[in-house]
């Protein structure tokens, strides 16, 4: 694990923060979504409902957050620098935005032009992130485990990307293509590749840091991403013209991700400081998610009859992209978004007022009473599948109740910065 980050290097607050207040805003037309829909909503996972759904959580939530979270993360810890970081977060930003929305109308409505839009869009977005990115990634040639990491992740999402426009591309046109395949990679490169290889290359730096734990044993920050991108690779080619060995070939991340969690659950429980914090909880509830569909999964592998059911799919879906994604970066946005506050109010006020502390920006119990509010939308979310019926409307109002929460948190740690920036500007003009 790298230490010493270089926050000379970080750029202006307005570029994270821009993608970290946008994204509650798509996970609270997720819930509301679910809400509206109901139990029509689980009827299957290619119904448009859920895929629109789906969307929202892992292009409006997950990919605005983790962009954010590059853009501030590779010039501190890589020292990577980006050109027009400002230019290119305002259009990514506004291209991930508009994008999202528009392939899940066309999903809504069926509209193969919302979905040719959609494509020219995400396409136009990623392709400039991805360009910029990855060349720079794949030359650093000071390679941490976190930018290993990082730069695997980054291909994941070149891969997903692909994917998921070939699949666009089939909703756009009147293609012959191999959707179901097709959509297959495009989920097992976004989630298993973009978005855990991402979280495991970030948790390499911020567990240790903000948990006060120890640091991560070599051989998983040396061997780790590197095994899951090559059995990402190793599936999706055989999954192309042998769909034999797939359940193999699944089973073998599915265990690299268990060992994963085990690993960082036992790095939580040797803090240094005793009593938990909010994010320890989110921490601990998106791991214990990750076992959770690996147990699922493997049951769903030895029983046909587990397997069949509509429900297990669902519930799979809800731990990998609810219980694990949403959950662990609603943790660390707890701790990322009141130290950006934190760091740029000190450089901002320059010695003519005390910058509050990271506790007072954004106390602990604010996020442990959303914390709380979370853990009951995904157990009733879980629920949600298996009884279908008012549940369905009751996991989608609490869900968009606990993003509102999240939402309300962060802009009261954006208000403080404004109020204290604004004051001592207006003080040294005076």
């Amino acid at each position: 694990m790298q230490r010493v980050l270089s926050f000379e290097q970080t750029p202006t607050l307005a570029v994270p923060l821009r993608f970290f207040l946008t994204a509650p805003a798509f996970a609270i037309l997720a819930g509301l979504l679910l809400a509206w829909t109901g139990p029509a909503m689980f009827v299957s996972r290619w119904s448009p409902d859920a895929l629109a759904l789906t969307h929202l959580l892992t292009l409006g939530f997950l990919g605005m957050c983790m962009i954010g979270a590059l853009l501030q993360i590779l010039p501190v810890v890589s020292g990577i620098e980006i050109p027009y970081t400002n230019y290119t977060a305002k259009g990514v930003h506004a291209a991930l935005a508009a994008g999202t929305l528009t392939l899940c109308f066309g999903f809504l409505s069926a509209s193969p032009i919302a979905f040719r839009i959609a494509i020219a869009i995400l396409a136009s977005g990623f392709g400039w992130l991805l360009l910029i990115l990855l060349k720079r990634v794949w030359t650093a040639t000071h390679a941490s485990p976190m930018l290993v990491a990082i730069r695997l992740a980054l291909s994941a999402l070149a891969a997903a990307v692909a994917f998921g426009l070939a699949a666009a591309a089939g909703f756009a046109w009147p293609l012959s293509l191999p959707l179901l395949q097709i959509t297959d990679l495009h989920v097992s490169w976004g989630l298993l590749g973009w978005l855990g290889l991402l979280v495991a290359g970030v948790a390499y730096q911020v567990v240790p840091m903000f948990q006060v734990t120890p640091i991560y044993p070599q051989w998983m920050t040396r061997g780790f991403a590197w095994t899951v991108f090559a059995l990402l690779v190793l599936r999706s080619a055989v999954a192309l013209y042998d769909s034999r060995w797939e359940p193999w070939l699944t089973a073998l991340p599915v265990l690299a991700w268990s060992a994963f969690a085990v690993t960082t659950l036992h790095l939580l429980r040797q803090r240094k400081r005793p009593k938990p914090d909010a994010t320890t909880f989110f921490w601990r509830t998106a791991l214990a998610s990750i076992l959770a569909a690996a147990i699922l999964w493997a049951v769903s592998a030895a029983v046909p009859a587990v397997s069949q059911h509509p429900a297990t799919a669902f519930a799979i879906g809800v731990l990998i992209i609810v219980g694990f994604g949403y959950t662990v970066i609603n943790g660390m946005l707890y701790k990322i978004v009141p130290f950006l506050v934190w760091y740029h109010l000190q450089n901002h006020l320059a010695g003519s007022a005390k910058a509050p502390n990271v506790k007072q920006i954004l106390p602990d119990k604010d996020a442990e009473r959303q914390f709380h509010l979370h853990l009951l939308a995904l157990v009733v979310l879980l629920m949600a599948p298996v009884f279908p019926g008012w549940i369905a409307h009751a996991a989608g109002i609490a869900f968009a109740a606990s993003s509102v929460w999240l939402w309300i948190n962060l802009l009261k740690a954006m208000r403080t910065y404004r109020n204290m920036a604004s004051g001592a500007s207006a003080l040294r003009a005076a």
